[in-house]
């Protein structure tokens, strides 16, 4: 087996633990302590090995002339799937979106004239309990297990779970849906899924409150979209057009139906609405 094959398999190894995780914690469960530390055992032995691997083609590819970016990104391309460099990549956003959480700054991609809509409310107390709970658990365990090292370990991961919990709210909190002047939608869950609705596309919207089953992201064969927060949707928005999206891990989709959560559907129903018969030389 040559060393990128088994970096991509190691890879590929980890995309269902990584996922089970964001996913769990975002329909409000969480895994034991001893799943955390053997999924946190795993992705540490798949970085080093893919971290090894990177370095050895980024060194080849320098060798065959490249500079130091298009080597990057062809070692990158060559060793990471697809669905882990978007696993990742969330990763990476939610942690920059901790810092812009605790320095107040205001919503991400929201321009003057905008209505940043918050989804939090279904999963704010959820989120701050599994945080308690996580923190009571490290505390727990720092007093309960008597090895150094494995007291150490354990210590990390606990301390990167409550980061992630910490990370992934403030995600969903600085990056919530917007309707922007011209009536157009930012769909957005955290970092995991963001979705653009042309105001042309949008044939109606109203409040519309409705419990889906089922993940975060679901699509019904008739092309329905559920956006769902806390097992919930309030916004239901009719398309003229199908609009594609993306998925968490990199799936293509095509919806003619969005329903999503929002913590107040009238005021984004109303800007919809309002968009919709303001005369374009108004805006």
């Amino acid at each position: 087996m040559s060393r990128v094959r088994a970096a991509r398999l190691a890879a590929a190894a980890v995309i269902p633990g990584e996922l089970l995780l964001v996913l769990a914690v975002a329909a409000g469960v969480r895994p034991p302590a001893a799943v955390l530390a053997a999924g946190g055992v795993l992705v540490a032995a798949a970085l080093l090995l893919e971290g090894w691997v990177l370095r050895s083609l980024y060194a080849a590819e320098r060798a065959r002339g490249a500079v130091r970016g298009e080597a990057l990104r062809a070692a990158g391309r060559a060793v990471v799937p697809a669905a882990v460099r978007r696993l990742l990549l969330h990763e990476l956003r939610a942690g920059t979106s901790l810092v812009r959480w605790v320095l107040r700054r205001p919503p991400h991609g929201a321009a003057e004239g905008d209505l940043p809509a918050a989804y939090t409310g279904p999963q704010t107390a959820m989120m701050y309990g599994m945080v308690f709970v996580s923190v009571v658990e490290t505390v727990a365990l720092a007093l309960l297990i008597p090895w150094p090292a494995v007291h150490r370990v354990v210590l990390v991961l606990d301390v990167y779970g409550v980061l992630l919990l910490l990370a992934m709210h403030a995600a969903c909190v600085t990056r919530p849906h917007i309707v922007r002047g011209d009536g157009s939608l930012r769909l957005r869950y955290g970092a995991l899924f963001d979705l653009t609705v042309p105001a042309d596309a949008v044939a109606s919207a109203r409040v519309d409150r409705r419990y889906p089953e089922g993940r975060l992201v679901t699509l019904s064969g008739d092309g329905v979209l559920d956006l769902a927060v806390g097992s919930q949707t309030t916004v239901t928005v009719e398309l003229s057009r199908p609009v594609a999206f993306t998925r968490p891990l990199g799936a293509r989709g095509e919806a003619r139906v969005i329903r999503f959560h929002a913590d107040d559907p009238r005021a984004v129903v109303a800007a919809v609405q309002g968009a919709a018969v303001t005369p374009s030389h108004q805006r």
